[in-house]
């Protein structure tokens, strides 16, 4: 402990006194000496164990004052990338380091305005990194080390060619930075682009970041999910990032919620950046008890406390399911990962759970809380068959005819009267 702290300025001690902070997480003693030596890996360590903090802090400690552009760090997504840059300019303010966010969505004028003051660090998405350093705004010569956060989506079909791009902007011998929890299945790429085998740092194994969180999955029968949504949100202290494979699904959802009265908001790939962002924040103040999303929101966002994650639809990979999950018991803490199943899906769910060596727990609905004991039904009351007038039970099965009372006989009698000249008339 005092190994890790001793590469702290002062302040940087304080504030880690500040926070609570107590002891470093494994991937961030694992790969802080690597980093602050300028030696390039790839490191691999579970949703929600401190990566962020992991690369800042020996990074930063790298960043001299006035050198502009000194360190690039790769988001994959607007809303990672925000995240991201908020976090580091808390630590680098200490050190009286610039930073500036190159996000697409944003103004890109603004953008540019910025950077004109030389900022030391920079946090984008790749598409508007590449556009700024085509444009000359970026001088990528002066970069010594990009950091790769989410490393394994920014290797997928939409980012890939920014990534080759932005690597060859300058005939240059980048520190290179690879973290993800599942970065280890994209080693092979990672070679590729790098044209060199790095070293792999995994502390998967033994970390215990997510001691905290549990997974659960509830049957929810045919067209009954919205039923099941609206009864888990009046669940007492109930607050979640609910899940859906399919942007058409969750407005539908959305829709059906706020009509329910239920506070809830989306965030969509289809949304410009103000929404997402109000969303976001309404979100993270409590304002709202769902935010509704597809893997756009899967990825790095770090919501305080989140006690729920809930997936409407099962992962289609494994990855997706890890990233969901990782939105909740981040660092230790409690979290639930709820997943709404039938039949045929409860196969795919136990498969990924298989092979994350995940232990899995049925969940049921009952009574406005959630409980992992089947409910006892309650006892089915038969009610008696409707007697025939004028009939009576008899022990072996068959009816007999009873007396009929004159009364009675003379009601029966003004009744048949009375429909008898209704049909005349």
């Amino acid at each position: 402990m005092n190994d890790f702290l001793k590469h702290f300025p002062t302040n940087w001690q304080n504030k880690w006194a500040d926070k609570g902070f107590t002891t470093p997480s494994f991937i961030q003693q694992e790969v802080f000496t690597d980093l602050k030596d300028g030696k390039s890996l790839i490191a691999v360590s579970p949703t929600g164990s401190g990566k962020t903090l992991a690369y800042l802090w020996p990074l930063l400690l790298n960043v001299k004052k006035g050198e502009a552009s000194t360190l690039l760090i790769l988001a994959s997504s607007q809303e990672l990338a925000i995240q991201v840059a908020d976090v580091t300019r808390e630590w680098a303010k200490e050190l009286a380091i610039s930073v500036q966010s190159v996000v697409g969505g944003a103004n890109v004028k603004r953008q540019i305005e910025g950077l004109k003051k030389k900022p030391e660090v920079l946090i984008g998405t790749p598409g508007r990194v590449l556009e700024l350093m085509k444009a000359k705004k970026i001088k990528a010569y002066q970069i010594k080390t990009i950091v790769f956060d989410e490393a394994d989506q920014l290797f997928d079909e939409g980012n890939r060619p920014f990534i080759d791009q932005i690597m060859h902007q300058a005939p240059t011998d980048y520190q290179l930075a690879f973290f993800s929890a599942t970065a280890d299945r994209s080693i092979e790429q990672i070679e590729a682009l790098t044209k060199q085998s790095l070293k792999v740092i995994d502390v998967t194994k033994m970390d215990d970041s997510r001691k905290g969180l549990s997974h659960y999955f509830i049957r929810v029968p045919a067209r009954k999910t919205e039923d099941y949504l609206r009864r888990l949100a009046h669940v007492e202290g109930f607050q979640a990032l609910v899940f859906f494979n399919q942007l058409s699904e969750l407005g539908v959802m959305e829709e059906k919620m706020s009509y329910r009265g239920i506070s809830v908001a989306s965030l969509a790939s289809d949304q410009n950046k103000l929404l997402r962002k109000a969303a976001l924040n309404q979100f993270k103040d409590g304002t709202i008890s769902m935010l509704l999303s597809t893997d756009v929101a899967a990825r790095g966002l770090d919501i305080a406390e989140l006690p729920y994650v809930v997936n409407i639809d099962v992962p289609v990979t494994e990855e997706s399911y890890l990233h969901r999950a990782g939105r909740t018991g981040r660092m230790g803490q409690q979290g639930q990962v709820i997943t709404f199943v039938n039949d045929h899906t409860l196969r795919d769910l136990k498969k990924i759970t298989r092979q994350t060596e995940t232990e899995l727990t049925e969940l049921y609905i009952y009574g406005g809380g959630l409980q992992t004991e089947a409910p006892e039904k309650a006892p089915t009351k038969t009610l008696p068959k409707k007697k025939e007038a004028g009939k009576k039970d008899t022990s072996d099965g068959s009816t007999k005819k009873t007396a009929v009372s004159p009364k009675v006989k003379r009601k029966n009698k003004q009744k048949k009267d009375k429909n008898k000249g209704a049909r005349r008339k």
